[in-house]
């Protein structure tokens, strides 16, 4: 599709921002996603094509962590297989069947998410023992919301940041680490089936790519620099946004 040098400048700006924001806490689709629908591309090709924006930026963020000592990947290799296999199993599906149920529930688990890291003076602090097996931990976690990631996708960084941080006991700094390598997982693992369907937007989609990738590069420096001190207002103030959202979108009658 054929769009100005204004519009698309405005989509990599958005990216960038949307990744940024996304390094940190989560909920960067919340910009792209809308910014993508205004442009004027259609639903199930903007799910798809940020999706392709979103993976170089999650990339961009995890090769960071990686390279700073704050994750091994060999550590996670059983909660990326796990994860893999449930966004792929949810991109399958999302094409097949209505996600009507999950669009309901998620904004009630994200403003819980909100309320627990606002509200749990000693969240995210680490060093407790952890509530599950790391194979155990893979197995539920990574498949699970692995698989909503690929259905649907929204607040899904929350939810994985909550699991490392409420179940596997990490601290919020490595929580996040953790978070971004699934969080590209499972972006990469429906990306890879958007593409057998043919529907990203590559021109658009490589052009956000470039903006996410910087702007994850950047909220990655900032996790690592301020720490807990940001990621939890930042959790706070992003699911809190995405449950609004999303519930003005599902009950466009409760805010006439």
């Amino acid at each position: 599709m054929e769009l100005s040098l204004e519009v698309l400048g405005l989509l990599f700006l958005v990216a960038g921002l949307a990744g940024f924001i996304d390094a940190i806490a989560g909920g960067g689709g919340l910009l792209t996603v809308p910014a993508l629908l205004a442009a004027g591309v259609p639903p199930t090709q903007a799910l798809a094509t940020n999706k392709l924006q979103g993976s170089f930026g999650s990339f961009s963020a995890s090769l960071y962590f990686v390279r700073n000592g704050l994750v091994s990947l060999g550590e996670m290799r059983n909660a990326i297989i796990f994860t893999f296999i449930g966004a792929a199993t949810g991109a399958e599906l999302v094409q097949r069947i209505d996600a009507g149920v999950l669009t309901q529930l998620i904004p009630i688990l994200l403003v819980c998410i909100s309320l627990y890291f606002l509200f749990a003076p000693q969240v995210g602090q680490g060093g407790g023992q952890p509530k599950l097996s790391e194979n155990l931990f893979a197995l539920s976690v990574g498949t699970s919301i692995g698989f909503y990631d690929g259905f649907f996708g929204p607040g899904a960084g929350a939810l994985y940041t909550i699991c490392f941080v409420a179940i596997a006991q990490f601290g919020l700094v490595e929580a996040t680490a953790r978070t971004k390598i699934l969080n590209f997982t499972s972006n990469f693992a429906a990306l890879l089936f958007f593409i057998f369907a043919g529907l990203p937007v590559w021109e658009i989609g490589i052009i956000m790519a470039v903006g996410g990738f910087i702007g994850a590069r950047m909220g990655a420096k900032v996790v690592i620099s301020k720490g807990r001190k940001l990621i939890r207002p930042m959790v706070v103030i992003t699911s809190m946004g995405m449950a609004i959202k999303l519930l003005v979108e599902q009950n466009p009658q409760w805010f006439q």
